[in-house]
């Protein structure tokens, strides 16, 4: 095994780890001192089992362990799944010592996360995320929740987990778009929050795509540092942690009318990075090289043809409106995120226009 880093994440006396190595599951981490009991719990899909279950039983040596493996997929990330996570916890005859953990990606994340906070009003939780983007972005910083009909993550609650585990060796059976799509939110952080990363990105994204080992493992624990950072600052985003969002607004927009799932999360927010940089008035020189670095990683940098109106109607529902005015995250520069809801309109609608 290779060694681990550990980053934690400062909420006070709800202040846990994030561990990140190789080969840590299958007994290469106990995960003992972070649940509440001996019963867990652990709910997985039916891609990510086969592969990984059995392994984790190995983090769980001494427990009474019970399993549900979901459907895969964005699209059943709904309330129907939540029920199903619940139903299975009536029927455990789980207690408030029952500790409930995610092995998966964003979507088994947020769901089984969402099950945790509902259940007996809030039981304990651990994320095992096995994706890029989990890793980087969905396992961290305790937001769980579900889509809506008419809008992406709009039913949830913050519930933080007792660790997050990170194996670095589960994305050697990811696939190259699950990859890309991770990558959208690594080249997010350096975009909004650490200008000499994103320069480390450019000169390393053949390596990332490559999976070689150093370089992942690089990306996601710097990832994970500047989420901690922003999350302790910030836990319920009243402020400084919508900087996260950066590219979300435009990319759930589009999420929404491709139908979820048609485009990964991680595709609509590269094309939402580059619409936000468009609408900030970012100069030629940043702008040129975030399209740039997207076009490197193998993603999007066009939206889908939505149409402007679909796109600003579909904006409406954003988790950053307030007041009824629209907050974007926009960049002064490469990064250095703002929150506002002071934009240029015109340049919006021009923004908007291009993606008809």
């Amino acid at each position: 095994m290779s060694s681990t880093r550990t980053i934690t994440v400062e909420l006070g006396g709800r202040s846990y780890p994030i561990v990140i190595g190789r080969d840590l599951l299958g007994g290469g981490f106990d995960l003992g001192p972070h649940l509440a009991g001996s019963d867990c719990l652990v709910v997985s899909n039916e891609t990510v089992a086969p592969l990984y279950l059995d392994k984790l039983m190995g983090n769980l040596s001494d427990c009474v362990v019970e399993t549900l493996s979901l459907p895969d997929g964005e699209k059943f990330k709904t309330i129907e799944t939540v029920s199903a996570v619940l139903d299975k916890l009536v029927s455990c005859k789980a207690n408030r010592d029952t500790t409930v953990i995610a092995l998966g990606g964003g979507v088994v994340g947020d769901i089984t996360g969402f099950a945790a906070a509902c259940y007996m009003r809030g039981v304990a939780f651990i994320q095992v995320p096995t994706t890029l983007l989990a890793q980087v972005d969905s396992s961290v910083g305790g937001k769980t929740g579900v889509n809506h009909p008419q809008g992406k993550n709009l039913i949830g609650a913050f519930h933080q987990p007792r660790v997050v585990l990170i194996d670095t060796a589960t994305l050697d059976t990811l696939p190259d778009r699950e990859l890309k799509a991770g990558l959208a939110e690594v080249i997010k952080y350096g975009a909004i929050a650490d200008r000499a990363f994103f320069g480390w990105l450019e000169d390393n994204m053949p390596a990332l795509l490559e999976k070689q080992a150093d370089a992942l493992a690089h990306a996601i624990r710097r990832s994970c540092e500047i989420k901690a950072e922003v999350v302790a600052a910030d836990e319920r985003e009243s402020g400084r942690r919508a900087i996260l969002n950066f590219g979300h607004t435009f990319g759930h927009a589009i999420e929404f009318h491709q139908g979820y799932g048609e485009w990964l999360h991680g595709e609509a927010i590269a094309a939402g990075m580059v619409m936000a940089a468009e609408l900030s008035g970012l100069n030629d020189s940043d702008s040129g090289r975030l399209r740039a670095l997207i076009d490197a990683a193998g993603l999007p940098g066009r939206p889908p043809a939505v149409g402007s109106k679909a796109m600003l109607n579909a904006m409406g529902m954003d988790k950053k409106v307030l007041r009824k005015k629209l907050r974007f995250v926009l960049l002064d520069e490469l990064g250095d995120a703002v929150v506002t809801a002071e934009y240029d309109k015109s340049r919006l609608q021009q923004v908007l226009e291009a993606a008809d």
